[in-house]
Order: structure tokens, then sequence, then C-alpha cells
């Protein structure tokens, strides 16, 4: 009889809210038998696990996590979850009513009968900290064992017995208050996340048999038609195939200003269709849309760690325990060695207890980096990790390569010239026919002038590319080259009035390719790409942040210095290769950010320190480059820098938000000035206003930024 497999659960977990309770989750799961490959996202409340059913039971999991205070929904991918359970029916609302309820009803009781104030308050404490109780014991069989439910139970229950009851139910009930904040200001961080993908719109109108009909945007296939009107959003990725009009693309790109598309134009799920109707043709289904992978790439890297989390994670670790042995050596120490009365002691000792909890430091670095992930991608700014982010706030150097990023990428043809009695057309013609399979910008350009003169372009064979030099391919019979001039004249004779011809349009700015044939030159196409219009005041942004550009491009030197002094860029390395590139960027003083293509550029993206490939796909670019310009706006170079240095703006800030109250707490409850209950507004408070904090990051804006 064959064993059953295990299978693949999907769950939303409620309370989710800070890294330890990831880790208490985490150790429950590691301990049942029958659970594997567990996936836990603290950033969007998601677990996937493998569960093997002869083990534990379905039933058996759920009830475990309930019983730690983290109940479960299943998770359906592509799914909506709806707007979830009121705030009092989750289980830190249900603590907050307890809590509250109970000093608020202990309070009045003791103001009506005084002499039995102390026992109304015990009762009202210990029955308010009896979830928190069952909570920690659970954490603690399960390997966290100073957990912040079994610091404040310790506490509450040292009140009760050494006489200050009132303290300690007023303890669980600002405690109660603090957890609920908290969790309302991970939610609002986990919105910003969650808003990516449900700006694609749950239902479609699908054309089907000449009439329309309305069905969920979930089950849109590849190659069915939609129609979609005019202020109505896009349902799927798709290509227009009847109708124009102008979209509103800034979901995906983050771009405001419509583009105007015609049939044949690619269309983005969760765009924005300005005027009249479209049909559009789905290219692919609703949960791999850009926008759809957007989110997930989003959330994905938010689960990665900066190596400032890494370091706050580790101090953590430390800080409880070293905190709590505080606690017992303040409560014991000065009694035993100088004769000091117990109960202030002790009482010092329970506070310092309540100041132990490291949750606002580990939330310090997440928090933030989670809503600046968010805001960058609703920006087109589509950032791989929180470590990227950390390097882009310390880059010094921005390498950027010229063509296609400096400049537009689409280069026209200027001037054909004929060596001998060969005709410009003819020149035009066989350079095209060369350059027939190559994606190079430049490339496309010849073959778009010759296409454009109508002429007939002959099919190539044995085509190779030459690494950065060139291209050589078999045209009408013969072996041709179409390369730079310095590659060029390695192997063809190019004469002093040639030479000359070449230097005159290099110098105004052109870039100039040689047809040659074994040692013979043929011709020249001279070509000229336009500056993006951005670049100049990108540039000047980049230089106000105090920051050093410098242009990396395979042309020539004077062709480099033409579009460098027209930008205002200091430093152009020219005539260089792909391997040329990758070492210079080791070179350049560090931290270096390179910013090109994705493709081209594939080696110095990688070598960087950060590295920043302008457009094309989202996934596809971030396996070069560890952060992507989904706009192709070089603009959200600077974007990108500006944000990477607003969060770790805002990191330092949380860390010494979370580490300065604490301290502050700690010196004023040693010195005798504060409780408990002041204490626990230490670790509550701080974490609220950590998670506040982070929250700015959501409305984050780029400054100075043209378009």
């Amino acid at each position: 009889m064959s064993q059953p497999q295990p299978v693949q659960l999907n769950y939303h977990v409620q309370g989710l809210d800070c890294p330890n309770c990831v880790r208490t989750v985490d150790g429950l799961l590691c301990r049942l038998p029958g659970v594997s490959e567990v996936g836990l996202s603290h950033t969007t409340g998601r677990l996937q696990l493998q569960l093997d059913e002869a083990q534990t039971s379905r039933d058996t999991l759920e009830r475990e996590l309930r019983a730690l205070g983290h109940p479960v929904t299943p998770d359906m991918p592509g799914a909506s979850r709806g707007p979830g359970p009121a705030w009092y029916a989750t289980p830190k609302g249900r603590l907050l009513l307890l809590g509250m309820g109970s000093a608020g009803l202990a309070a009045l009781v003791a103001r009506l009968y005084p002499a039995g104030a102390q026992a109304v308050f015990s009762a009202a404490a210990l029955v308010a900290v009896a979830p928190l109780a069952r909570q920690a014991w659970r954490a603690a069989r399960h390997g966290n064992p100073f957990s912040i439910n079994t610091l404040v139970t310790v506490a509450v229950l040292g009140a009760v017995l050494i006489g200050e009851a009132a303290e300690g139910a007023a303890v669980v009930a600002l405690f109660a208050l603090g957890e609920w904040l908290e969790g309302f200001a991970a939610g609002r961080a986990r919105q910003g996340i969650e808003a990516l993908a449900a700006l694609t719109p749950r239902t479609a109108q699908l054309l089907e048999g000449g009439s329309v009909r309305e069905v969920s945007a979930d089950t849109l296939q590849p190659g069915q038609r939609v129609q979609v009107a005019a202020g109505a959003r896009v349902p799927a990725d798709g290509v227009i195939r009847a109708g124009a009009s102008n979209l509103d693309d800034s979901p995906v790109t983050g771009e405001s200003v419509p583009v105007h598309k015609e049939p044949g134009a690619a269309v983005y799920a969760g765009s924005v269709n300005g005027e009249g109707v479209l049909e559009i043709e789905v290219t692919r289904p609703a949960s791999d849309g850009t926008l759809a992978r957007i989110a997930r790439l989003v959330e994905q890297a938010a689960e990665g760690k900066a190596p400032t989390q890494r370091l706050t994670d580790r101090f953590s670790r430390l800080y409880t325990p070293l905190v709590l042995l505080a606690g017992v050596l303040t409560a014991t120490l000065p009694p035993l060695l100088t004769g000091a009365a117990w109960l202030p002691w002790v009482y010092k000792g329970l506070a310092l207890l309540l100041i132990g909890c490291p949750c606002a430091l580990v939330l310090s670095v997440p928090a933030a980096m989670t809503s600046a992930l968010s805001a960058g991608a609703r920006r087109g700014l589509l950032i791989g990790s929180g470590a990227v982010l950390e390097t882009l706030a310390g880059v010094r150097t921005v390498a950027l390569d010229k063509t296609g990023t400096l400049t537009a990428g689409r280069p026209q043809v200027t001037a054909v010239l004929g060596a001998g009695t060969l005709s410009e057309d003819e020149v035009l013609r066989l350079a095209a026919a060369v350059e027939g399979g190559s994606t190079h910008p430049l490339a496309q350009a010849i073959r778009e002038a010759a296409q454009a003169r109508g002429l007939n372009v002959p099919a190539a064979t044995a085509a190779q590319a030459l690494g950065g030099r060139g291209v050589q391919a078999v045209v009408e019979g013969q072996s041709l080259g179409v390369s730079s001039p310095r590659f060029a004249a390695e192997v063809a004779e190019l004469d002093q009035d040639l030479r000359r011809h070449i230097a005159a349009l290099e110098e105004a700015g052109h870039t100039v390719s040689v047809l040659h044939s074994g040692t013979r030159v043929l011709g020249t196409v001279a070509l000229r790409d336009q500056a993006r219009p951005e670049a100049a005041a990108t540039l000047a942004r980049l230089r106000a942040l105090g920051m050093q550009s410098v242009m990396l491009t395979g042309d020539n030197a004077r062709t480099a210095q033409a579009v460098a002094a027209e930008l205002g860029i200091g430093r152009a390395e020219a005539e260089l290769l792909p391997e040329d590139k990758l070492r210079l960027i080791g070179e350049l003083p560090g931290p270096v950010a390179m910013v090109g293509d994705g493709i081209n550029d594939a080696p110095a993206l990688a070598g960087a320190d950060a590295g920043i490939a302008m457009g094309g796909g989202t996934d596809v670019a971030l396996e070069t480059a560890g952060a992507a310009l989904l706009s192709g706006r070089l603009s959200g170079v600077a974007d990108l820098l500006e944000l990477g240095r607003a969060t770790m703006n805002n990191v330092r800030v949380n860390i010494a938000l979370a580490l300065g109250l604490k301290a502050a707490f700690l010196v004023t409850t040693l010195l005798g000035y504060t409780g408990l209950w002041l204490a626990v507004l230490a670790d509550t408070g701080a974490t609220v206003l950590v998670t506040l904090n982070a929250l700015r990051l959501l409305a984050w804006r780029p400054t100075g930024r043209e378009g």
C-alpha cells in the first residue's frame, strides 16, 4: 500500500506582527511531526508548508496555532482574502477588551469598596494575564522561553505577590493596548504591499461569440479577448487588437503621464483606459501578470534581510536574556549584599523585565524596508531586497552606459558614404544584411534606414557577433563585416581622407560603423542617438546628492566626449569591451551603482555593488541587477538613490527610538522614578512609534524630479 503524499497548505496567520511572533510560530511548526518546507512571512502574514496528515492532522495543526494566539485561515493563491475579522474578534482585540475591562471594572469596585482593593485588583490582573500565561507556556515549550508574553506574565505575577496588584492590572491593560496598536500599524504596512495586487480589477468583460459577458478576471486565459470601456482598468496583460486610447500605466511604471497606445501595443493589468473602447487579447493569466509578479517580487524582497537587520536580530537574541538576568540581579543582589529592603528592589527588577522585550528593535529595520519597497514599487522602482536598498543608500559613484541609458537608444542614420563606385544605397543594403540578426540599437537603426529607402536587403549566412567589436556575415557570396573604426582599422585599410571624415563625424557626436570586406573598406554609415530628455536633469540631481557620475561606453572616444560635454559628465570611458566595463567598476571609488540595459551590460551590472537595469521585464531584469526601473526613465536612478537614503535615515531614527526609550526608562527605573506601568509603555510605546515612523515611507516622494 502506497504511503500518502504530503499536501501543500497555504494559510494567512493572524497576529503575525513582529519577527518574534515568527520565531514562536516557527518553533511550533518545527516540532510538529509531519510538517516540512515551512515558509513563514512576517511581511505578508502568509504561511506555506508541506503536511503529512498521517502524522499530524490538519485540524491539529490549526488548533495548535490557534492555541498559540495565531489563528489561521486558508489562503488561496490569487484569491482575495476580504476585509478579515473585526478588530474585537481578533486575539489582540479580545485581549484588549479583557485587559481594559478587567482593570476598569476593578478600579470601579475598588472605589466603592476600598478595603477590598488589593483583592479586586489581584483578581483582575490574574484574569487578564491568563491568556498571556498560556501563550507564554506554549511558546516556551516550542523553543522561545524569552517571549514578551513570558516577561509580562512574570512581571504581573510578581506585582501581585508584592502587593502592587493595581499596577499589575494596569500593565496588562497597557500591554494589550500596545499590542493592538502594533497589530494595527503592522497591518497598515502589510496593506501597502497588498494594495499593489489589488489594483487589478476583479471582473472582466469577456468577448465571446459576438457578445460580451462579465467573468472573474482570475479566469482569463491567453488568447481570450476582453473589452475595456473608458475609465475602466485593464483586467490582464495583453495586446490591443482594436481601438486606440491614452492609458495611465502608473500602477506598473509609476509614470502618471498617459501613454497613447494603438493596435499592436502591449498593455498591463491595472492600467486605466483614458477614453474610447479597447479590444484586448490576453497574453498572460491574471496570476502571472506584470502587476502580480511585481507584488510577489516585493514580498520576496521584503523577506530578505539587510545587513543592519541581521545585526539587530543577533543583538536582540542576546538582549532579552541579558535584561532578564539584569532584572533578577537587580531584585536580589542589593538586598543580599547590602541588606536593603526587598520589596523596592523586587519592584525595580520586575520593571526591568517589561523593558526587556526587543520587539521595537527587531521591527526597526524590516518595518522600514517593507514600507520603502512598497513605495518604490508604486513608482516603478523594483528593488530585489532590503540589502540592495541599504547598498543604494551608501552609493558614491554612479556608472552609466551610454547607448539606451543616457541616450534614448533609438539612433538614426544621418549619413552614408560609399567607397569608390559603391552607392550609398548599396552600402546601406549590404550593412543591413550583415546586421540582420543583431538586436543592438545601431543594427536596428541601419535596418530601419534600409527599409525606409525601400531597399531589397538580402539574407545573410554564417552571421557571427565579434564580442563588442562588430558583426561579420556572408552576404551574396562575399564575407563582410560591420564594425567600429577602431576595430575596422585592425583588419582593413583606412586612408587619411576616410580617417578625417570619420573624426569629423565623431567630434560632432555621431557614431560611425564601417562596412568592409577583407582588407577593403566598402563604405561608412554614420548614426546619431539623441540624449534622453531627462538625462541632464538627472545627472544634476546626482551631483546634488554628492555622487560622481561616470559614462562607460563601447563607442569611440570622440563621440563619448561629445555626449559627456552635452550632458555635463566629468568623466567618460570609451571604446570599452564588456570585460573592460567590469574591470573599471572594480576601480571606481565605491560603493558603485551600475546603470545599464540588463543584457549587454550583464557582467558590469552583476559586478557592481548595486546593479540598476533600465526597463525590461521584472523578474528577468532582477536576474542581472539588484534593482530595475520599470518606467525606463533615467530619472528613476536618482529616485532609487534618494529612496535608499530616506530608508536608512528612517532605520537610524527607528533604532535610536527603540534603544533610546528603553535606555531612558532603564535609568529612571533603577533610580526609582518610574514604575511598572511606565516600563510597559517603554516597550509597547517604542514598538508603536517605530512602526508608525516606518509607515511614513509609504508616502515617500522623490524630490526635484522632472516629469
